[in-house]
C-alpha cells in the first residue's frame, strides 16, 4: 500500500507530512511546510484560508511526486473557526480568526438567555469567548451570515474543496458549543437559542456529522481517499500518545497547551464547570477531559517582539541560559486575558509581575525562564484538577507536540507535577492523523492500544524524572491561585 499524507494546519504554519507504515513501524517525512499568516482587514482579523488550501494542494502533489500514489489523506487543524458558504457553495469571505475581538462580551449576552450551568450540562465545554456558538452570536444580523447556507469548520472546508462533500467531523464539532456531548448530535437548546433569540438560521447551516475513520470521498483528479481523521488537532495528538497504561495525563503542547485525561464518558459536574474543564470528543468514542492552557504562545510572541525590536535572539541559547536561573523567581497566570492578543508579551509579563509584587523579568533570559516556570505551574494545576474531578488516577504525564522538544519545559513539568514525564513524539498531531487514516483504509487493525503500540515502536521518546521538593511548586500555585488546593 502506498504512503499516507497528513495535512496538519497549525496556528503559525501548515505542513504536509507523509507517512510510510511497514511491519508495524511508521516512518514520517515532512514533504511541504507553508506559512499560516493571519491578515487584518479593517477591524477584523482573518485566516488566509485560500493560501492554506493552496499549500495543502502543493503538499499532496509533492508527496505523490516523491513517493508515488497516495493510499489516503487526512486533514486536521485548530478548532472553532469556520467558513460560510452561499447557496452555490462559494466561500462568503475569509474565516475570522479566533483571536479577533468580535466575541468580547458575547458569552455574557448568551448567558442572559441560557445560563452557563444549563449550557455546560448539554455541551460540556469550558467558556471560551471564541467558541463557534459565540462567534455566530457575534455575527448575528450580518449580511454574510444572513446569506450563508452552510457552515464548515476549517478541516471540513478544505475537505469540501478537495472532494465536493460537506460533512462535520465529530471531534472538531464537539468544540463548537453546538453539540450534545452525551448524545453526540447537534443540540436543540443551542440551535433554538440561536434561531429564536439571535435570529441565526442555525439548523440549516450545520452539515451531517461523521466519525473519525469515515471516508469522506476521493480527492478530485487523483482518486485518493480523503479520511475524516480526528480533525481537531488535539484529538489526533492524543491518538499518538504512546501510553502503556490508561492512568495517564496528556499535554498537547504547542501554541496552546491542552492538558487533561482520556475518559469513556463526559464529566458534567458543577465542580468541573467551575474549574473551566471541557469535554471534547476523541477518537474511538473517547472523551478528552481537559483544560485549555495558554501554551508556547507567550514564548512565540516574546520572540517576535524582540526580533521586531532588532534584538539578536536565539531560542536554543535562551533556553540553555534560562536553565541556569533560579526557579520560580517570577510566575504569571498564563491564562490571564492580557496575554491572549498578539503584542508586546515581555511588557505584559513585567506588568503582571509588578502588579503582584514580584520582581519583573528584565532581559530575554529571565522572560523565558518566567514563561516556562509559569507553564509548568499551570500544567501542575490542570493535571491535578483533571485527576480529582474525573476520578482518573494519573501515574505519568505524556507530552506530545512541539513542547516535547523543549527539554527545560519537560523537566520543569516533571518537577511541578511530581510525576515522570514522557516526551514525544513531537509531531504527535500528524502521527495520530496518519494512523487513523491507515486504519480506515485497512493498512493497520485494532483500537487505540494497537495504534499507540505503533507509536511506541516507531519514535524515540525522552523520560524526565521529578527532582527537588514539590513544596516550592505548591507555594507558587497558592500564590497565583489562592484558595485552591
Amino acid at each position: 500500500m502506498g504512503p499516507h499524507a497528513a495535512i496538519d494546519l497549525g496556528a503559525s504554519n501548515g505542513r504536509v507530512i507523509t507517512g510510510h507504515l511497514r511491519d508495524g513501524v511508521l516512518r514520517t517525512e515532512e514533504t511541504v511546510r507553508f506559512a499560516n499568516t493571519p491578515v487584518a482587514v479593517g477591524e477584523r482579523l482573518h485566516w488566509d484560508v485560500l493560501a492554506l488550501y493552496s499549500g495543502a494542494l502543493t503538499g499532496l502533489a509533492e508527496a505523490a511526486r516523491v513517493h508515488g500514489p497516495l493510499a489516503s489523506a487526512g486533514i486536521d487543524s485548530w478548532a472553532v473557526d469556520h467558513g460560510l458558504l452561499d447557496a452555490d457553495g462559494a466561500l462568503l469571505g475569509n474565516p475570522v480568526h479566533y483571536r479577533d475581538r468580535r466575541t468580547d462580551g458575547v458569552p455574557e449576552r448568551v448567558f442572559e438567555h441560557l445560563s452557563a450551568a444549563d449550557l455546560y450540562a448539554v455541551n460540556g465545554l469550558q467558556v471560551q469567548p471564541f467558541n463557534t456558538l459565540f462567534q455566530l452570536v457575534a455575527a448575528a444580523g450580518s449580511a454574510q451570515l444572513s446569506a450563508a447556507r452552510d457552515l464548515l469548520l476549517i478541516p471540513d472546508l478544505l475537505g469540501y474543496w478537495l472532494t465536493g462533500r460537506k460533512v462535520a467531523e465529530l471531534t472538531n464539532a464537539s468544540t463548537t458549543g453546538l453539540l450534545d456531548v452525551r448524545g453526540r448530535h447537534w443540540t436543540e437548546p443551542c440551535l433554538e437559542l440561536l434561531e429564536d433569540t439571535f435570529g441565526v438560521r442555525a439548523r440549516g447551516l450545520l452539515p451531517d456529522l461523521v466519525d473519525p475513520g469515515h471516508i469522506i470521498g476521493t480527492v478530485r483528479d487523483t482518486g485518493t481517499p480523503l479520511v475524516a481523521v480526528g480533525s481537531h488537532d488535539t484529538a489526533s495528538a492524543v491518538v499518538a500518545v504512546p501510553a502503556r497504561t490508561p492512568r495517564f495525563a496528556y499535554i498537547s503542547s504547542g501554541t496552546w497547551s491542552l492538558v487533561g485525561v482520556e475518559l469513556d464518558r463526559p464529566v458534567l459536574s458543577e465542580q468541573g464547570r467551575g474549574a473551566n474543564f471541557t469535554n471534547e470528543l476523541g477518537v474511538d468514542g473517547t472523551v478528552r477531559y481537559l483544560r485549555n492552557v495558554t501554551g508556547l504562545w507567550l514564548l512565540q510572541e516574546s520572540l517576535r517582539t524582540w526580533q521586531a525590536q532588532g534584538l539578536d535572539v536565539d531560542l536554543a541559547d535562551l533556553l540553555e541560559r534560562a536553565a541556569r536561573l533560579p526557579k520560580l523567581r517570577c510566575v504569571v497566570d498564563v491564562d490571564d486575558p492580557r496575554f491572549a492578543p498578539p503584542g508586546d508579551m515581555p511588557a505584559r509579563i513585567a506588568e503582571f509581575a509588578t502588579e503582584t509584587g514580584q520582581p519583573p523579568p528584565t532581559d530575554p533570559v529571565q522572560v523565558v525562564r518566567c514563561v516556562l516556570d509559569s507553564l509548568a505551574l499551570a500544567y501542575r494545576r490542570a493535571v491535578r484538577q483533571a485527576a480529582e474531578l474525573s476520578g482518573q488516577e494519573v501515574e505519568v504525564v505524556h507530552v506530545v507536540g512541539g513542547g516535547a522538544r523543549n527539554s527545560l519545559l519537560c523537566q520543569l513539568t516533571a518537577e511541578a507535577t511530581g510525576l515522570p514525564v514522557i516526551a514525544g513524539p513531537a509531531e504527535g498531531t500528524a502521527v495520530g492523523n496518519l494512523l487513523v487514516q491507515a486504519r480506515a483504509v485497512g493498512a493497520i487493525r485494532g483500537g487505540l492500544p494497537e495504534l499507540r503500540q505503533v507509536v511506541a515502536d516507531s519514535f524515540d521518546i525522552c523520560i524526565y524524572r521529578p527532582e527537588g521538593e514539590s513544596v516550592v511548586w505548591e507555594r507558587a500555585q497558592r500564590f497565583l491561585w489562592p484558595g485552591e488546593r
